[in-house]
């Protein structure tokens, strides 16, 4: 067990090699979080998709800033490994809005965070993870900051310079103080090599049905392999399942699956 925070934040930035890349299955409540680290998950990363749809809001920074910071501070105290968080935008409209929000994040006690760019101008974004360095300078405190670009998941821009455009807001990212960056909704082989040839901090991506296994992305030379919202998706499919044999045969066989009562009972009541 990891006891401080200092020793959190070095585990989660030793874990991120291409020689065997950093595996997150995101938690989005405390419970979700005690399964995947009982599983054998030396991080817990969150997915602000799946944290919003348990507390009744939909993605895209709807949730208010205290339920995502309270949701943070609940799954740390859960749990023995370290916790990065997904905290979208920053939750904030501007630069000193996500000072706040990082500010409450180190006081949680997450050793790291995932912050986007999304739509917004890259510039903006630089003065977003500025901010969130100088939170950590003045606190005296380590965090590692992963900046999402969005320029491949959102496809935004021009597709024949969309590979250009992401490297340079790469660039421009880690000279704001990004620590990895994480650019999601790309999976191809050529365009991941080149990403991680050209990226001088870890590069974390999105994997699901039909990407590279962990090992074939290490291969390539990513660093961190995220499921994002997909543990929270299909386990909303398996209670839709339920639900809808029930309603339509008024059978229970899709249960058969779920983790016994007394096994998640006491994983979650279980020792921190």
């Amino acid at each position: 067990m990891t006891s401080t925070r200092a020793d959190r934040v070095q585990l989660l930035r030793s874990l991120h090699t291409p020689s065997r890349p950093l595996a997150l299955a995101n938690a989005w409540d405390v419970a979700s979080a005690r399964v995947i680290e009982e599983a054998g998950a030396p991080v817990i990363a969150t997915t602000s998709a799946g944290a919003a749809w348990s507390l009744g809001s939909p993605d895209g920074e709807t949730l208010t800033r205290d339920d995502a910071l309270r949701l943070i501070a609940r799954i740390v105290a859960a749990v023995a490994v370290p916790v990065t968080a997904d905290i979208e935008g920053g939750y904030a409209s501007d630069a000193a809005g996500v000072a706040e929000t990082v500010a409450g994040v180190l006081a949680a006690g997450a050793a790291g965070i995932n912050i986007e760019d999304g739509p917004r101008p890259p510039a903006e974004f630089e003065a977003r993870l500025a901010v969130a360095r100088r939170v950590t300078e003045r606190a005296g405190v380590d965090l590692f900051v992963n900046a999402r670009i969005d320029t491949f998941l959102l496809a935004l821009g021009d597709p024949e310079t969309r590979l250009e455009e992401t490297l340079a807001r790469a660039r421009r990212y880690v000279d704001s103080g990004a620590d990895g960056v994480f650019v999601p909704g790309v999976t191809d082989a050529a365009t991941l090599s080149v990403l991680a040839r050209e990226i001088s901090v870890p590069l974390n991506v999105m994997a699901g049905p039909g990407a590279p296994t962990v090992a074939e992305l290490g291969a390539l030379g990513v660093a961190r392999v995220s499921l994002g919202s997909g543990v929270a998706q299909a386990a909303y499919a398996a209670a839709r399942r339920a639900a809808r044999e029930l309603s339509a045969t008024g059978a229970y066989a899709s249960l058969g699956d779920g983790i016994a009562f007394r096994e998640l009972d006491a994983l979650v009541a279980g020792p921190r």
